[in-house]
């Protein structure tokens, strides 16, 4: 799909998110936790695999990052209207988007390196393509296990 193709089908996707809001609120529940995506432009997988795209001042990728912003605001008006459909509902809203963000645009603040590399992973640039974690891949003859990075503690991804 393209980006196009992907923003047009978000407000269908809002919208049927909402219907199972809704659903579930009829079958008796009443508290809801509702958080909306995260920057998916910094994730090793878009990086490694669309690498043309455009990219922002901290190196994600900009029209994933647009996307998820579209349908951030699409889910937040939806929640709005929940609000109102749905009276005895305490529905709260998360902002993983902007925290997440804040990873990547300021990561030495938080004690990480290399937010856009993937501490389990292998291969290229962003430790993403050759093998995913937890498999075994051959690399130059040698049987290679993929696991963690030596120290998760400083990763973002």
């Amino acid at each position: 799909m393209s980006i196009e193709e992907v923003n047009a089908s978000v407000p269908d996707i809002v919208n049927k998110f909402s219907t199972n809001v809704k659903n579930i609120y009829n079958l008796g529940a009443r508290s809801f936790w509702i958080h909306n995506t995260g920057p998916i432009g910094c994730l090793p997988y878009i990086l490694a695999n669309f690498q043309s795209a455009q990219r922002d001042s901290y190196g994600c990728a900009k029209p994933y990052n647009d996307v998820a912003q579209y349908f951030n605001h699409k889910l937040k008006e939806a929640i709005v209207q929940l609000r109102k459909d749905l009276p005895l509902a305490a529905i709260t809203h998360v902002d993983v988007y902007s925290v997440k963000y804040c990873l990547f645009s300021k990561p030495k603040e938080y004690g990480f390196e290399l937010p856009l590399v993937a501490c389990c992973g292998y291969g290229g640039i962003y430790n993403y393509g050759s093998g995913g974690c937890g498999e075994t891949i051959t690399t130059n003859g040698s049987q290679i296990f993929v696991g963690s990075c030596e120290r998760p503690s400083i990763r973002v991804n």
